[in-house]
């Protein structure tokens, strides 16, 4: 359903109480290290760790509640990069409803799967979001079912408000709020909580660079909706972008130093704050708005992560091809206390002399510090080493 006016503070606090012993009150944490990192109090508002893993319960349970016994027979149909999906599937399950979901055909297999197992069939059409939209519409428009869109709907605006309410209430002194924003239907629902109870908050929202494929999944649509981008040009004080760089920092920071799980589109205010871009003064509370990130994804992000931090170091060199040359320079590396992953030798099909092997170190370091001492005491030794990562 098109969304015609914004909801307000009355239909927000509404959906609170319909969501009572639903949605979870998800925790606010503070965070030592990312306080100490930006220079101001940070409060981490972990909605990743809600039902079904995100903050998308909330505005799929106040919508699907709401709908008429002969509605609820007809079913329901969603279209989803993972998350809304799993919501209106486990919802449907609730109210007794039969659920389909369009989701892209690359949709994360770790949101692929919980959406099956909680009932609901997954259909994998189309390379983007916009794809699975347009096949869902049809399917609902044809079959008679409830389409439940994932942000141009009041009833879900409103749900996911909700979660404005909660932070006003637990970060009372709050100066800045920082929101994923993807269609939009979180980040108009949270700021116009927001305005309506602390006017004068500042609030910003982030986006993923879309320049192409993003880990940020759950925000990777072309562009905010057209009812709810007229909400955020009146609510917003600010729209940042941020890069997939910036996300993996973020991820990796909040695993290794938070210990939350946060998928891309969850880790985004993070990443701005790291990246210097959401401005304002006082406390900050970024919303980590998902934490259904693909373990594969995830084991590539905390590598990459790693190795832009300098935890993870990749070098080449060249060794005379005789004995003891290898455990001379492997003592050096052990001398300066890197751990060795791995040890490859290159000889047939590379461009050396037959007297010489190529040799590529994998190590873990400490820091990037420790990364330039290393490289610096190699070469100080004669050896001529190229950094790869």
């Amino acid at each position: 359903m098109t969304v015609l006016t914004a909801p307000k503070l009355a239909e927000i606090e509404e959906a609170r109480t319909r969501l009572e012993g639903v949605a979870r009150l998800t925790p606010v944490y503070s965070s030592e290290t990312l306080s100490k990192l930006i220079g101001r109090n940070v409060f981490l508002k972990a909605e990743n760790l809600q039902r079904t893993g995100s903050f998308k319960i909330r505005g799929a349970f106040n919508k699907v509640a709401s709908l008429s016994d002969r509605e609820r027979r007809a079913g329901v149909v969603a279209a989803s990069a993972g998350n809304h999906g799993q919501a209106v599937a486990w919802v449907a399950r609730e109210v007794g409803a039969k659920a389909i979901i369009f989701m892209p055909q690359d949709a994360p297999m770790a949101k692929v799967e919980p959406t099956k197992s909680y009932g609901a069939e997954a259909r994998l059409v189309g390379a983007k979001f916009e794809d699975a939209l347009a096949e869902a519409l049809a399917y609902a428009e044809k079959s008679g079912a409830t389409f439940v869109h994932p942000y141009e709907d009041e009833r879900v605006i409103a749900g996911q408000g909700t979660i404005g309410l909660e932070i006003a209430e637990q970060v009372p002194d709050a100066g800045t709020v920082v929101i994923p924003v993807g269609g939009g239907g979180l980040s108009s629902g949270i700021s116009l909580a927001l305005r309506a109870v602390k006017p004068d908050l500042r609030i910003v929202g982030v986006q993923a660079g879309l320049d192409g494929w993003t880990i940020a999944d759950g925000i990777a649509v072309k562009s905010v909706g057209e009812e709810t981008g007229r909400i955020l040009d009146g609510t917003l004080d600010d729209m940042v972008s941020v890069s997939d760089e910036e996300i993996c920092k973020a991820i990796v920071l909040l695993l290794e130093r938070a210990k939350l799980v946060v998928e891309g589109a969850g880790a985004v205010g993070v990443a701005a704050l790291l990246a210097d871009k959401v401005g304002g003064d006082g406390p900050v509370v970024p919303l980590l708005s998902g934490g259904n990130i693909d373990p594969t994804v995830l084991i590539s992000v905390m590598r990459h992560g790693l190795t832009l931090a300098g935890r993870y170091l990749v070098v080449r060199t060249r060794l005379e091809d005789r004995p003891g040359e290898l455990i001379k320079l492997l003592k050096l590396v052990a001398q300066e206390r890197a751990n060795v992953i791995s040890v490859e030798h290159h000889r047939e099909g590379m461009d050396v002399p037959v007297t010489e092997s190529e040799i590529e170190l994998t190590l873990t370091m400490r820091d990037e510090h420790h990364c330039s001492v290393l490289l610096e005491t190699l070469r100080s030794l004669g050896y001529q080493v190229e950094r790869l990562r």
